[in-house]
């Protein structure tokens, strides 16, 4: 049996060599920038982005991918594939959502399903990481194509619910320019006096913490960390916009304070980047269920019978 095959945009911001290992196709955003139109994270670099942002006052623009786009992924995976998952950031956040509904309606060859990860860059990612290995595991043991699916979309759907994603911004601007402040609007006439540690609720960016440093940020974000993960086995990975050396730092703080399955450092995207702008330092994670605790074994009162008598 062919696998499933598990598309994703590149606002998932998975590392490069995650997505090759579990056989994940990205489709890339688009960003116009310099009068010139870049598909995310291929033919621009985040640096590239980042000292535009900051010599220049005008944002470059971004889109969503086209359906051909789509179109051209779904096509040729179609040809082998036992069906297509394609995991993408809520509606409401951005037009991707809708334009792989569009271009999945136009395959007839093979089953598609577009689903949401109710969340956002690696947040994102790890609902797609995740996807591909419920993939993985169903070809292994040979599950039906719909059994497949269901599965795989099974799967999605529970790390999707007990993802967090918050991030530690330098400043509002960006968002604000890009409508995607959300309540954190409030917040505009201060953002010099605070870093402010935003979250991706609903579809929309809201307000979690208004701390006046860098280092109690930092500092907070760990904090909620573990309260929401105990001692369970943690799945994490630190999230920047050109601050490298803060998240080899945090991540470093994360290693050593919990119980790591997985830990990565991935750098947003020059799409995520015009969004965000340069500064950004945050933390996408899921912790696994707690295991069921051991049975309690009671030996039965001696009846004086042997085994299997009475």
């Amino acid at each position: 049996m062919d696998r499933v095959a598990i598309v994703t945009d590149s606002s998932a911001n998975l590392p490069p060599e995650l997505a090759q290992q579990w056989h994940i196709s990205v489709v890339p955003a688009l960003l116009v920038f310099r009068g010139e139109t870049f598909h995310d994270g291929l033919d621009i670099t985040p640096g590239e982005l980042y000292r535009w942002l900051r010599a220049n006052k005008r944002i470059p623009t971004t889109s969503a991918p086209s359906i051909g786009d789509f179109l051209r992924v779904y096509a040729t995976l179609g040809q082998e594939a036992a069906g297509i998952i394609s995991i993408h950031p809520p509606p409401q956040l951005t037009a991707t959502y809708g334009t792989a509904v569009a271009a999945s309606q136009l395959v007839d060859d093979v089953e598609i399903r577009v689903i949401s990860s109710d969340t956002v860059a690696m947040g994102q990612g790890f609902v797609v990481l995740e996807a591909a290995r419920a993939a993985a595991a169903a070809h292994e043991r040979g599950d039906p194509a719909p059994a497949a699916m269901d599965a795989v979309v099974a799967r999605a759907a529970e790390v999707a619910s007990r993802v967090n994603l918050m991030a530690a911004i330098d400043t509002l601007e960006y968002l604000h320019r890009g409508g995607r402040i959300g309540s954190a609007a409030t917040l505009l006439g201060t953002a010099l006096q605070i870093k402010p540690i935003l979250y991706v609720a609903n579809g929309r960016t809201e307000v979690l913490a208004k701390p006046r440093t860098r280092a109690k940020a930092t500092q907070f974000m760990l904090q909620q960390m573990a309260g929401q993960v105990d001692s369970r086995r943690l799945h994490a990975a630190v999230l920047h916009a050109d601050a490298p050396e803060e998240a080899e730092q945090l991540r470093q703080r994360i290693a050593q304070q919990f119980d790591c399955a997985e830990l990565y450092v991935a750098e947003f995207t020059p799409v995520m980047g015009a969004h965000t702008g340069p500064g950004l330092l945050g933390v996408a994670f899921y912790a696994e269920p707690s295991p069921p605790s051991p049975a309690v074994l009671r030996s039965a009162p001696d009846s004086g019978m042997p085994e299997g008598e009475g």
